[in-house]
């Protein structure tokens, strides 16, 4: 991980003095590099880490770095991990062409890769823009809306997470058969990871995550548990409690009192445990695609990440 730090912040400056500065913001902000960690820890089923394994790491961790720069400016989010957003300080133009600035990184180290590598890669990118376009335009006519947004997180967060488990398997010569398996697994820890991630916006403080609490219901995005909500008001199941809720929904939350008091208010409904439960059984999910690989350190630590991801506080 310390050799992927070193890769990292070579790759993000180094175009231009200018764009040095909003290009490694984000990544001098830290975060937890689940993605490359993945890469790496997959790398074990092989020959262990390489170079190329180490520039798959890096690929994916500045791929996420950049879809970050274009949320936060569709999310309006004024804080990413504890620091202020990049538009805050250099405005939108600035922040969305930093995040293609960052793209446009990632595909030259995959391209050091193979073709494969750059198709897995393509893919990915793909699936990335498609989770974004079908969240803003929301579910087709007839569509349930939590099977929609079970796959716009499979789109937005699992494939890139599939794709970090998958290189880590190829580039270390772990064979297509157990890359394929990983990149199951990595999917559904990715659709894990964000339920986990919707309940902690409600339930943790901007101290803890680095980013303001309930944005997702001030820009009108609904999250699980609001999505579960709404299922059980279709279905006149919703208590009154849940009804005022969705009622207050529908308000202006643009102050950050009207935000807290209602995320306050979401917190103690159990529409957030029960999308707690769903995350956990997504991780099982998980883990149990892991049954084919062979017992050891590795298959042990892949099923504890998957368990990490649904109990971590941030």
């Amino acid at each position: 991980m310390s050799d992927v730090e070193d890769r990292l912040r070579a790759s993000v400056v180094g175009a231009d003095q200018l764009v040095d500065a909003p290009a490694a913001h984000l990544a001098a902000a830290g975060g937890k590099r689940l993605r490359p960690l993945l890469t790496l820890l997959t790398a074990e089923l092989g020959g262990g880490v390489n170079d190329d394994v180490l520039t798959a790491a890096v690929a994916v961790e500045l791929t996420h770095l950049a879809t970050l720069y274009h949320d936060d400016v569709m999310d309006s989010a004024p804080m990413r991990r504890g620091a202020p957003a990049a538009h805050e300080v250099w405005g939108n133009s600035v922040a969305i062409l930093t995040g293609d600035l960052l793209f446009a990184r990632a595909s030259q180290l995959v391209a050091q890769l193979g073709a494969d590598a750059v198709r897995v890669h393509a893919e990915t990118f793909e699936r990335l823009c498609l989770g974004q376009l079908h969240e803003t335009l929301g579910p087709a006519d007839g569509e349930e809306p939590t099977g929609h947004y079970i796959r716009v997180l499979a789109d937005k967060t699992g494939s890139l997470i599939a794709a970090s488990a998958r290189y880590g398997a190829t580039f270390s010569g772990a064979g297509a058969e157990l890359a394929e398996i990983l990149t199951r697994y990595g999917e559904k820890v990715g659709v894990a990871f964000q339920l986990a991630d919707d309940v902690i916006d409600l339930s943790a403080d901007a101290a803890t995550t680095g980013k303001t609490p309930g944005t997702d219901l001030r820009e009108g995005v609904d999250t699980m548990p609001v999505l579960l909500l709404r299922q059980r008001a279709a279905a006149g199941t919703l208590d009154d409690d849940g009804l005022r809720l969705l009622e207050r929904l529908g308000e202006d939350l643009g102050s950050d009192e009207a935000l807290s008091s209602i995320v306050a208010d979401l917190r103690g409904h159990k529409v957030v445990g029960e999308a707690r439960d769903l995350a956990a059984a997504w991780a099982r999910d998980a883990v149990d695609e892991l049954a084919p690989l062979p017992e050891g350190d590795v298959k042990d630590a892949l099923g504890a990440f998957a368990g990490l991801l649904v109990d971590r506080l941030a």
